[in-house]
């Protein structure tokens, strides 16, 4: 991947979550879902509750909690969730430079 095609997801990451914030991003509509299946994503994945936890910067006990019901993930957290979903490869790429 390009510097530039990076620069510009990262861009729009960013975007999403200051949405996702409430704070001001204009031009930027997003969705994000009020409820999200990490269970069902993690399974996707073919990844523990720890290693889902590692690879994308959660507490084990955060995952266990979310899919368990007794937690639910922060705006902004559902909307990198919501990556996560879409864009696995892609998520591990950028967080393997950071």
């Amino acid at each position: 991947m390009s510097k530039k095609n990076f620069d510009r997801i990262m861009e729009g990451m960013n975007e999403a979550i200051a949405f996702a914030r409430g704070e001001d991003a204009p031009g930027v509509r997003v969705h994000i879902p009020a409820e999200i299946d990490v269970k069902a994503i993690r399974g996707r994945l073919g990844m523990t509750q720890a290693e889902f936890a590692e690879r994308h910067g959660f507490s084990v006990g955060a995952v266990r909690d979310w899919e368990q019901g007794r937690r639910m993930p922060d705006a902004s957290t559902r909307a990198f969730l919501k990556v996560i979903a879409a864009e696995p490869k892609m998520v591990e790429r950028v967080l393997e430079r950071a």
